[in-house]
């Protein structure tokens, strides 16, 4: 009788809904070995707030010492998403703030740019559910902001060519991001 009651009460009860997420951008592994990781909070039906960093630490090496190459960063943002139709699943469309602090060089020529960026990013991307606990995120955006920059004639010499501050619109987010839902 009273495992009856007690079945009838939880049945009455409402139902916990899924509100967290964290994912990771599988793409961004790709950039040199970019880790990342965002968290999600669902304020309502149609909002959710987010939060993510990217860490990247390493730098290579192509065989002679004067051949390194980077893109080394830390990056943190907080932002919010509409979702038109229902949090975590579907169409959506962000909004974030980000600080990025970055040394990139070497790559596409000897020269080395490191500094602090500051900025806002717009982004629209689709989530679908795969499981009840599992998404795939798919995603593109790009940010607008100020960046306080030294730049350098190669990776390693510090021979400072330019510094200063600078305006900038860059392609932020390829994203294909695995989610966990809980």
């Amino acid at each position: 009788m009273s495992f009856a009651a007690a079945l009838l009460l939880m049945s009455s009860l409402p139902a916990a809904a899924q509100k967290f997420s964290i994912s990771t951008n599988i793409l961004d592994y790709a950039c040199l070995g970019t880790m990342n990781l965002d968290a999600s909070y669902s304020l309502s039906r149609r909002w959710s707030l987010t939060a993510g960093v990217k860490y990247n630490p390493f730098t290579y090496h192509s065989g002679e010492p004067e051949r390194q190459f980077q893109y080394r960063q830390q990056s943190y943002s907080v932002g919010a998403r509409l979702w038109p139709w229902h949090t975590l699943s579907g169409w959506w469309f962000a909004s974030r703030l980000r600080y990025q602090e970055y040394n990139i060089g070497g790559i596409w020529s000897r020269e080395t740019e490191e500094g602090d960026r500051f900025g806002v990013g717009l982004y629209s991307g689709y989530t679908h559910m795969l499981s009840k606990h599992f998404n795939i995120e798919f995603g593109l955006g790009c940010w607008t902001g100020m960046s306080f920059y030294n730049r350098y004639s190669c990776p390693l010499c510090g021979l400072t060519v330019q510094s200063g501050r600078k305006y900038f619109l860059l392609p932020d987010e390829l994203m294909i991001s695995i989610a966990y839902v809980f």
